[in-house]
């Protein structure tokens, strides 16, 4: 047999040995669907605003950089990161003003909102790779046991890359009888993995759905997609809107800044808090990850300009993924706040917190475990304005 035809059992063997964390790729109605979405076209989708989605620059100077023998050193904590070991009585317990977050490290977040609860983005593996023997390995541990979070309303997943998408913490969640609300195209992933379909809710860019009396909403975003060996961008990334009947909260997911963060916000907003990307950043991919000032202005571009609500900072601290010092996002996030005069989160992971109440936690935890810059820790002071004077950006000493 020669031709195609002949390729046919070669093309099904090696999608045998293809590695279940590969996932599936769209096919049949799925695929149509994708075939149709108003931001897909030429074969791919397409980002709101032009991205480069692989690194810009010469990949000799990367990693020249990368494996710089000091900057490696600031790469990684010199001690413990410290964890809250969250039960399930810590948990169980409803939240006094209706609202509270958990950050269990990078973009991994429980939110208890008006009486449901929300799991974005969870990652409880050892390693975000499709391998268990190699890739970003976690440098602390999962604050609590997927078995001891509860009952969970919705799994909300922002895109399929291994730091976002987890094929273990996946299965785990199989049998607990969730549902997830995903991207378009992700859903394969999941059937893949033996989520039913019926539990699934597939959502384009602007779409819709609701869970248990929350409204949840794919909102645009400024990345890509792909877990195989290529990244076809067949399957499409997202921010996520959520509201309930008294609160409003926003996950970012992986996103470069771009200004339909306003749109967002009049759409959406404003926000009783939001979970902003603020780490994993780099001048040779400046347009799909933001910096701890960009997270900063797509908060305030997300709450119409004002300092309203609470920003907690994720996507960093658990996974070595860039070249920055491993604590410059959290002083990059706590200069950009001091700047506007915002306010911030800046949790132990594990640790649960109310954003509306009094209590929000804002001290640099990071800082007995993190490697000394030279010349040491900045001092984020904001300057105090005279009458009739707005605050200027704060002195760092």
């Amino acid at each position: 047999m020669t031709g195609a035809g002949s390729l046919l059992p070669l093309r099904s063997r090696l999608r045998e040995l293809r590695p279940a964390a590969f996932g599936a790729d769209p096919a049949g109605e799925r695929l149509e669907r994708i075939r149709r979405s108003p931001n897909f076209a030429d074969g791919v989708f397409q980002n709101p605003e032009g991205a480069r989605t692989r690194p810009s620059g010469s990949m000799v100077q990367f990693a020249k950089i990368y494996f710089e023998k000091e900057q490696r050193a600031l790469r990684a904590p010199v001690g413990n990161i410290p964890v809250h070991a969250t039960t399930l009585a810590d948990l169980a317990k409803p939240p006094a003003t209706g609202l509270r977050l958990t950050w269990m490290g990078h973009s991994s977040v429980l939110a208890e909102i008006d009486g449901r609860r929300v799991l974005f983005d969870p990652v409880w593996g050892e390693r975000c790779s499709p391998f268990a023997f190699a890739g970003p390995k976690r440098l602390h541990p999962v604050p609590v046991p997927l078995a001891s979070l509860g009952p969970v309303d919705v799994v909300v997943i922002s895109h399929d890359h291994y730091d976002h998408l987890d094929l273990p913490t996946i299965r785990g969640l199989v049998g607990t009888g969730t549902v997830f609300a995903v991207p378009l195209g992700v859903g394969a992933h999941l059937e893949h993995w033996g989520v039913p379909a019926d539990r699934i809710h597939e959502l384009d860019w602007n779409e819709s759905t609701k869970v248990n009396g929350l409204s949840l909403t794919a909102t645009p975003a400024r990345h890509f997609c792909g877990r195989g060996l290529r990244n076809q961008q067949h399957t499409l990334w997202a921010s996520w809107a959520v509201a309930g009947p008294e609160h409003r909260l926003f996950h970012s997911g992986d996103t470069g800044y771009f200004d339909g963060f306003k749109d967002i916000g009049a759409e959406h907003g404003p926000f009783d808090a939001t979970m902003i990307q603020i780490g994993a950043y780099s001048e040779f991919w400046p347009d799909i990850h933001m910096t701890p000032a960009e997270g900063m202005r797509a908060h305030l571009d997300l709450q119409g300009g004002r300092p309203h609500g609470v920003m907690l900072p994720i996507h960093w601290g658990t996974f070595n993924l860039a070249p920055h010092p491993w604590a410059e996002p959290g002083e990059g996030t706590m200069a950009a706040a001091a700047a506007a005069g915002a306010g911030i989160a800046l949790p132990i992971p594990g640790a649960p917190f109310e954003p509306t109440s009094e209590n929000v936690p804002t001290a640099p935890w990071w800082r007995p475990v993190a490697p000394t810059p030279p010349g040491g820790w900045p001092v984020h002071v904001r300057k105090p304005a005279k009458a009739g004077e707005q605050e200027t950006a704060p002195v760092v000493s």
